[in-house]
Formats: C-alpha cells, sequence, structure tokens
C-alpha cells in the first residue's frame, strides 16, 4: 500500500540527490541507479516518478531555476528605487548561483541543450526572462533598452561561465558587471 504524501519527498530527494550526484561526478555520466541511491530509494522508484535520467535531470534544473527566480524576487524586492537593475545583477551573482554542484548542474544543462529539445527550450525560457527583466529594468535608463539588455545577458553569462570555471572566488564578478552595463548604457 502506497505511502500517502511520500510522493513529493521522495521527487525532492531526486532532485536534490541528481545535483549532488553530478556535482559530484562533474558530467551527467551517472546512473539513475547512483541518483536512486543517494536519494535513499531504488531506481524503480526513480524511473516510476520521472521515466529517466533525462527528466529527473531537467527536474533538477528546474528547481535550480525557481530557486534562481526565488532570488531575484529576494533581490527586487529588496532594491531600492531606481536600482533595479543592480538587483537583477546581484541576484545572477548571489551565492546560491555558485554552489559547486549548481555550477556543474548548469554547465551539464549548457551542453545538454545542444542536443536535447526540452533542455533548449527550458534553456530559452531562462534567456528570455533575464532579457525581458533586464529590458524593464533599463527602460529610461538607456536609449536603447533591447540591445543593451542582449549584450548584458551575455556579459552575465560569460562572467558567470568564466567565474565558475575558474574555481576561485566569484569576488569582483558582480562588479565587473556592474561596470560593462554602466559603459553600455553610457554609449547606448
Amino acid at each position: 500500500m502506497p505511502r500517502i504524501g511520500q510522493e513529493p519527498m521522495r521527487r525532492a530527494a531526486l532532485v536534490a540527490a541528481t545535483v549532488e550526484e553530478i556535482g559530484e561526478a562533474g558530467t551527467l555520466d551517472v546512473t539513475v541507479g547512483q541518483i536512486a541511491r543517494r536519494a535513499g530509494m531504488s531506481s524503480a522508484l526513480a524511473h516510476h516518478y520521472f521515466g529517466g535520467k533525462a527528466q529527473i535531470f531537467l527536474a533538477a534544473m528546474r528547481h535550480i531555476q525557481s530557486e534562481y527566480a526565488a532570488e531575484v524576487r529576494r533581490c527586487l524586492q529588496q532594491a531600492e528605487p531606481g536600482k533595479r537593475l543592480e538587483a537583477l545583477i546581484s541576484a545572477n551573482f548571489a551565492p546560491i548561483c555558485f554552489a559547486p554542484a549548481t555550477v556543474s548542474a548548469w554547465l551539464n544543462f549548457y551542453v545538454l541543450a545542444q542536443s536535447d529539445k526540452d533542455a533548449a527550450r527550458l534553456l530559452q525560457i531562462y534567456q528570455k526572462r533575464l532579457h525581458s527583466n533586464l529590458v524593464h529594468a533599463l527602460r529610461g535608463r538607456c536609449a536603447a533598452p533591447e540591445q543593451v539588455a542582449e549584450v548584458l545577458a551575455a556579459q552575465i553569462d560569460g562572467t558567470y561561465l568564466r567565474a565558475a570555471l575558474a574555481g576561485e572566488s566569484i569576488n569582483g564578478a558582480e562588479e565587473a558587471v556592474l561596470l560593462a552595463a554602466k559603459a553600455l548604457m553610457e554609449t547606448s
């Protein structure tokens, strides 16, 4: 007889185990069995809840993106008037974004998005939300918010990747993007 209320907890445990397992391996070359063992359940149960490794990984990325979205909302709510752009940039360089397992998941996610249509769609959603938020924050602050947002999104992602791959401190990453944003706004 199934335990009522166990499914959400088991799904959450599998998502967390997926991020941890990929973070430890540094690759998507992990099995559903490894993920399930880390979550303390059978691989059959993991398959029952998600269907396969790709679906578990996409659920893990949705979870990571929901944590990122919560950080964006938190930063925006705390932002001083007229500082929406600075809050968005700050959210992208929050410590939660640089947990080693999260970094590994993001890097693998970018690779998977090149060959998996569901991952590509999820990446596109993230990119469109970032662009939309940046455009909104740039309105009234520069002459060409769409173009500046496009360059700034690339700057954020590129700086994140460089900071993440360096394996060193992320100190200075946020400031570098803020300086680039100011220069972009002045020239547009």
